[in-house]
């Protein structure tokens, strides 16, 4: 070829194909593409146009033949030829056009019609003729053309059809579907782990790629992330869920540990080193990717919840449970390993709003997220905002959500609040160590560190303080709604839970609203037992920290709790005994100067009775409470004693416990449980019959002695239906299996009978000789 002739395209050579970049030669085929697309566009307008023009003259209405002056012929060709588009027809076409134009009847007629001049026509072909005679437009739409099918034919007429035409990636999944269809289910099976195989080497090379260099390889990100959209319906499934748990691993790897915040105008405007703007590059494009990230995570849960099918019908309905699941697992490990970071307060939204969904295993994924994010919270900053979300959840679901939801707020850390002046003078003052007192008993870098970071100490010590008064006035004010509104409902239990907790905390001025509220649900009767015992503890809570200046009696409540105890027994009561155990010492041990001799003395019998029907463990609990009264009150030995002190004749029954006359009686029950099966009941019956001492042969090792009665109760739990702590097996001998063997007197025959039917193992004959034996 000469040089302006055509020339063939050389090939790139290897080097150059290296040179290349994949964005490069990615724009390059877009172009290709986009070129094609815009010349087929051009061609299908052009073809529009002329189709136009034919349905044009053949949609106008034709005249007779004497109302036509008649013009010259050369005329009649030029203004017909005139007014159809000639610029795109062949010679060949042309020509027959003029033909057709010498003749008169091509005036009057269609163009769509091909019979004769002077033909009949039948009735039959009317709505044929008619149909034919319609403009066939396409419909114009930006996203999808139409194709015009064939009309199906019925009595009212022709009935139009059309489709849409199908987009190439239906096309390519429909050839994926007939082609797994034409294998066996071996075969398909080989082929998708092979599929699976080959995602899973490239989301690993991505990721290890990712967190080998995170500063350069950031733009990776965008291409892992782009594999949640996989639609290869063979693998779709398990490839998005890889790729899901795959980038939050990487996430809460990458991400600094600070909150990455927008730049401003003159920030952008002002000159930086290289390395400060690839920091800032990687920051832009890791906070960009990580919000789309989430987006992605919450379009899925979403279209769980909707019920919705993408149109790509990648994935099945029935599989978009597993992968919100996935998804809510991830928002989940996210909210408590990165509450730093920039959309925790969305991610936060999104997670305690399925605290209360209806699927069990999604409400306690999402309930215990919550529990560890409260319990490692120790800015306080990420608590206020999840109670804040929680609030508004009870809040709109007018207190109908489950107790789970509530229960969480116990593993609040919240131990200082701000305190109001008037409350601060009558709380007990600390005694502080002074600064010279401080200094001796600290090293010299811990010296220069204290110092340095004085300042900085006291400020987060008085943020911490302010955001957790804001969090217990949002906690106290669920829990006094509910108190209010819903006396009633499932959360009641929840909620003197929590008021017991954090009843230390609550201001004096809403002490006695407070205990009047109590007071009445107790007396109610409509709480259960669990709930009036943490009506209890909550009221002794109360009284127990700020509440000594009142001067409260809380008689009544001595002796609702009196009453409670002989109600619990072995079965699923037991579990309430750790409440009892906690109620016994706040009211008794805490408070024993309040508290007489009498009723020391009535429920120092009346625990004692109780012990007789309860579980080991619950009589374990018992039984140290018991010598925990004893220790605080020395004057109750005298129920060790069989004589009688003063009048009267103690009354089991009666519920006062002032007046129940406790000192004629004795404690007989201990010698009952003296010969209990459980060896530590044992132990601690014959301890308190010894007068509880606390050395000499009687008294209890010291590891037993300093145990708390609740911490006794939980140590020797028989929960899994076990003995705590294991029973001995009986010996190995034979003989000790028939006690007849030992104890009865049986003549040489009949021994030597059972000798021999001993001797045989694993037969059953040799079992009904011995029960026969037995019987005689």
């Amino acid at each position: 070829n000469g040089p302006f002739g055509k020339q063939k395209k050389k090939k790139p050579s290897f080097r150059k194909l290296l040179k290349t970049s994949n964005v490069k030669l990615e724009n390059k085929l877009k172009n290709r593409q986009f070129k094609q697309q815009s010349t087929a566009k051009k061609q299908r307008k052009e073809q529009r146009k002329l189709r136009q023009a034919i349905s044009d003259v053949s949609q106008k209405a034709p005249k007779p033949l004497e109302h036509y002056k008649t013009k010259p012929e050369d005329e009649e060709d030029e203004e017909f030829l005139e007014s159809l588009p000639t610029d795109m027809m062949e010679e060949d076409d042309l020509e027959e056009i003029r033909a057709m134009a010498q003749k008169a009847s091509f005036i009057t007629r269609d163009l769509s019609s091909s019979a004769p001049v002077h033909a009949k026509k039948r009735k039959s072909d009317q709505p044929l003729e008619k149909y034919e005679k319609m403009p066939r437009k396409m419909q114009q739409s930006d996203e999808k053309e139409l194709i015009h099918l064939l009309p199906i034919k019925d009595k009212s007429g022709l009935i139009p059809q059309s489709m849409e035409k199908p987009d190439q990636e239906e096309m390519e999944q429909e050839e994926q579907t007939e082609s797994l269809l034409n294998l066996n289910p071996e075969e398909q099976l080989k082929l998708r782990s092979q599929k699976l195989m080959e995602k899973k080497l490239r989301i690993a090379a991505l990721g290890s790629a990712i967190l080998a260099d995170p500063t350069c390889n950031i733009k990776k990100l965008k291409e892992l992330r782009a594999m949640l959209m996989e639609t290869d319906s063979c693998v779709a499934v398990t490839v998005r869920k890889l790729v899901m748990v795959s980038l939050m691993e990487i996430f809460k790897d990458i991400v600094p540990s600070y909150r990455i915040r927008p730049l401003t105008e003159a920030e952008k405007a002002v000159k930086v080193k290289k390395e400060t703007k690839q920091l800032r590059e990687f920051e832009e494009g890791l906070v960009s990717q990580y919000k789309f990230y989430l987006e992605n995570l919450e379009q899925t849960i979403r279209d769980w919840k909707q019920k919705k099918q993408k149109g790509s019908q990648a994935v099945s309905l029935s599989c978009y449970k597993g992968l919100a699941e996935v998804a809510i697992r991830c928002m989940c490990e996210l909210l408590v390993a990165l509450p730093h970071f920039n959309f925790h307060n969305n991610i936060t939204v999104v997670v305690v709003s399925f605290m209360n969904e209806p699927v069990k295993k999604v409400s306690e994924m999402c309930c215990e997220a919550v529990r560890k994010l409260l319990k490692q919270d120790k800015l306080g900053q990420a608590s206020l905002a999840t109670v804040r979300v929680i609030s508004g959840l009870v809040k709109s679901r007018n207190y109908k959500i489950k107790p789970a939801v509530l229960d969480t707020l116990l593993s609040l850390r919240i131990k200082e609040v701000e305190v109001k002046k008037d409350s601060e003078d009558l709380a007990p003052k600390q005694k502080f160590m002074n600064f010279k007192e401080k200094k001796k008993n600290l090293s010299r870098m811990q010296r220069k560190v204290m110092k340095e970071g004085k300042k900085e100490m006291r400020l987060e010590v008085v943020s911490l303080k302010s955001s957790n008064t804001e969090t217990l006035n949002i906690v106290f004010l669920i829990y006094f709604r509910i108190l209010k509104k819903a006396q009633k409902s499932v959360l009641l239990p929840s909620v003197l839970e929590g008021l017991a907790k954090f009843a230390h905390l609550i201001n004096l001025e809403f002490f006695d609203d407070l205990l009047s509220v109590l007071h009445s649900l107790v007396m109610s009767g409509d709480l259960s037992h669990k709930e009036s015992l943490h009506c209890i503890l909550t009221a002794f809570h109360i009284l127990s920290g700020q509440g000594d200046v009142l001067n409260i009696d809380p008689l009544k409540f001595y002796t609702h709790l009196y009453k409670t105890l002989l109600v619990l027994h072995a079965g699923a009561s037991n579990t309430d005994m750790t409440i009892v155990l906690k109620c016994l010492d706040v009211m008794l041990t805490k408070r024993r100067k309040q508290v007489t001799l009498h009723r020391a003395l009535a429920f120092l019998k009346r625990l004692a009775t109780l012990a007789l029907h309860v579980m080991p463990d619950s009589c374990v609990g018992i039984l140290a409470a018991n010598r925990t009264l004893i220790h605080t009150f020395p004057k109750c030995d005298i129920l060790l004693d069989n004589d009688m002190q003063g009048s009267g004749v103690y009354l089991p029954e009666l519920d006062e416990p002032e007046y129940c006359n406790p000192q004629n009686t004795c404690l007989w029950e201990l010698h009952t449980l003296k010969r209990h099966y459980h060896p530590m009941v044992k132990k601690y019956a014959s301890h308190l019959l010894a007068g509880a001492p606390s050395e000499g042969s009687g008294a209890l090792s010291i590891d037993l002695s300093r145990r708390a009665p609740s911490q006794l109760f939980e140590d020797y739990s028989v929960k899994d239906m076990t003995f705590n702590p294991p029973v001995m097996g009986p010996p190995s001998k034979k003989k000790e299996h028939f006690p007849i063997y030992n104890f009865c007197y049986l003549d040489s025959n009949l021994k030597g009978q059972i000798d021999a039917a001993l001797s045989i193992e694993d037969q059953p004959e040799s079992l009904d000789f011995a029960a026969h034996f037995a019987q005689k």
